[in-house]
């Protein structure tokens, strides 16, 4: 069902009409016993299926040099993959140190460690200071606002824009207030926007006068090199803007492979200014005499150098392109030109970004539930849960096979008209 008119300039008679067809149309819907789930942006089964060959390898213990791998040491990783994270994340070798499967491990490592400790230009540790607070751009990924929520850090939102983070609302958080000591950036293809943060602004963060010396911003580029299109967008130099801007230590940027292999048992790593990353192992080497550098060896065997892990991504582009185009087919052959939802046609990453009526997006998810259709919940996206707008939600097509997401999106479109003209006719 399509028109081209907005439902908010139907008359009440015409309003009514559409409801009860629209009714019907969810009845229909609820009928047909679906158990379908666009909750979490995991890899599908296809997905994993490609690195299959891991399972075999390594065919040696050795690295390069002789080194035996079985063994303890190489706190900062295995050279090897150190490099090939290097060049995906377009940033010098002495910059990386790769760790288990999490880079949200690493993440959480160096928050607790800046708490307990401070940084290489704090002043006192964090947990000293009256309160910390952290900037989050919003739509933003759930688990960077519950990790700051478990420790107690106080959040405060920006917009997040096409470009990046809205930098003058940032500017106004951090100029005077020293209890922001941080940020978040998803800064390629963002969780759940699909925004790139331009060099641009990625230059202007990095070179902002802040009241905290030791302000950091948490580059978590955890979708580099997952793109959609032959159009493969290159991240921003975040460290080299850094260094030239006279602060190096700001940024500290986090990868992992887990949406490349295998999404349990890949490679983490991180990548920092020499001090920072001299500070990083130094916390480390309190909780590790190293990292599963038999991993490290498999994934080097695996793909060889940084070319093949852009081949075998295109290999996964080729799987979930589409099922984005599938979700873009969905809402706009329904919701196109009703004026009660937007959404995101993104060129990488993992989610599409759905903006529905204001006061709605709970009730599109209730309504999805009970007809078989489990979406992550409304406000997700926004630190405790709460979207004051109430009207975004998340959707993660990328583990369901692909009529499973067709069956799921044309539902959803559905349940996102329904409860607009539900709203509309109160």
């Amino acid at each position: 069902m399509t028109t081209s008119t907005p439902l908010s300039d139907l008359s009440a008679d015409e309003l009514a009409a559409r409801l009860t067809t629209v009714r019907a149309d969810y009845d229909a819907l609820t009928a047909r016993g679906l158990k379908l789930d666009l909750t979490r942006g995991k890899p599908g089964a296809d997905q994993l299926d490609l690195s299959n060959g891991l399972l075999g390898l390594p065919t040696s213990y050795q690295d390069r040099s002789g080194t035996d791998l079985r063994n303890y040491g190489g706190l900062d990783g295995l050279v090897e993959i150190r490099e090939i994270f290097a060049d995906l994340l377009g940033v010098d070798l002495a910059a990386v140190v790769c760790g288990g499967n999490s880079s949200l491990t690493m993440m959480y490592q160096v928050i607790t460690a800046m708490l307990l400790k401070g940084g290489p230009d704090s002043p006192r540790p964090w947990s000293q200071e009256p309160v910390v607070k952290f900037v989050c751009p919003v739509p933003g990924y759930d688990r960077h606002f519950t990790m700051l929520a478990e420790l107690g850090i106080e959040m405060v939102t920006v917009p997040m824009n096409a470009d990046g983070p809205d930098v003058a609302a940032v500017r106004a958080l951090v100029a005077d207030d020293p209890t922001v000591k941080g940020m978040w950036i998803v800064p390629t293809y963002a969780n759940p926007t699909g925004s790139v943060c331009s060099p641009e602004v990625a230059a202007e963060l990095v070179a902002l006068p802040t009241a905290a010396p030791d302000f950091r911003i948490l580059w978590d580029n955890a979708y580099a090199v997952h793109h959609l299109t032959e159009d493969e967008l290159k991240s921003a130099d975040v460290l080299g803007l850094a260094a030239a801007s006279g602060h190096p230590n700001r940024p500290i940027m986090f990868a992992s492979t887990s949406k490349i292999t295998f999404a349990g048992a890949g490679v983490a790593a991180l990548a920092a200014s020499p001090e920072n990353r001299a500070w990083y192992l130094q916390r480390l080497g309190f909780a590790s005499i190293g990292p599963d550098k038999l991993n490290h060896l498999r994934h080097v065997e695996f793909f060889g150098d940084a070319d093949g892990v852009r081949a075998h991504m295109r290999k996964h582009r080729d799987l979930i392109a589409p099922k984005f185009a599938a979700v873009e087919d969905a809402l706009s052959s329904r919701l196109s030109g009703l004026g009660i939802a937007e959404w995101t046609a993104p060129t990488g990453g993992y989610f599409v970004n759905l903006d529905v009526l204001d006061g709605t997006a709970t009730r599109v998810v209730a309504l999805a539930k009970d007809a078989g259709i489990a979406l992550t919940p409304a406000g997700s996206a926004f630190p405790h849960g709460d979207d004051p707008r109430d009207r975004n939600i998340r959707l993660a097509p990328t583990f369901p096979v692909l009529e499973e997401v067709e069956a799921a999106m044309a539902g959803v479109a559905v349940c996102v008209e329904l409860a607009a003209l539900e709203k509309l006719s109160a």
